[in-house]
């Protein structure tokens, strides 16, 4: 069996074969390298049928990077994924809250999940910032309700829980909630996909294109 050894050769071929299956979509540039990101992240072309993009959310989101708007994921392994060094040359952080006592002593005494809690801990913090959210879906439907109850108002929402409880209806009603949002239909989803679809919409904020 051959194999290709060289690193820019392997990544040219995988370009190649993602693009042979995005190309199809008649997505818009923008989209077009997110969607094509998260495909290489995870290996999964299915995700090509999955991800949903709302037209507003890479003018909204690289607008709001720009000027330095802060990420909030909720957890580690989101926040510790994304280019913080790309956030922060527009002056912004990457923020978690799931490991603050706080937030773990009120989790405990509400018998909430840390993620819902921790959504809430940071809402003061959220006007104009990104909210990137791949693990819990507790944490998009809490969001959901601070938004809906004007307590927050994020630039842009990247949802992406993953699971077979909860997911695929929080992730539906993110799409109704009148923000630019990135979100994938479905059980599928997960931290590397928040992940890939926040370091796309990076270098288009810094690069103009992936």
């Amino acid at each position: 069996m051959d194999f290709l050894y060289d690193p820019q050769a392997i990544e040219t071929r995988s370009r190649e074969i993602i693009a042979a299956r995005v190309g199809d979509l008649g997505l818009e540039p923008g989209a077009r390298a997110i969607v094509t990101r998260i495909i290489h992240a995870t290996g999964d072309l299915g995700y090509a049928d999955l991800v949903v993009c709302h037209p507003r959310l890479v003018p909204a989101a690289t607008a709001a990077l720009r000027q330095g708007a802060d990420i909030i994921t909720d957890v580690e392994m989101v926040r510790n994924g994304i280019s913080s060094h790309l956030v922060s040359r527009g002056g912004g952080r990457v923020i978690c809250a799931i490991r603050e006592e706080q937030v773990r002593q009120e989790a405990a005494a509400r018998g909430e999940t840390r993620a819902m809690v921790a959504m809430e801990y940071l809402a003061p913090r959220m006007e104009g910032a990104i909210i990137a959210i791949g693990n819990a879906p507790t944490a998009l439907f809490r969001l959901l309700e601070l938004m809906a109850g004007g307590r927050a108002a994020p630039a842009a929402v990247v949802g992406t829980p993953v699971g077979f409880v909860g997911a695929a209806e929080a992730k539906a009603a993110l799409e109704k909630a009148g923000v630019p949002y990135l979100t994938v239909r479905g059980p599928k989803g997960g931290s590397t996909v928040a992940v890939a679809a926040i370091n796309a919409l990076l270098h288009l904020t810094w690069d103009g294109e992936e």
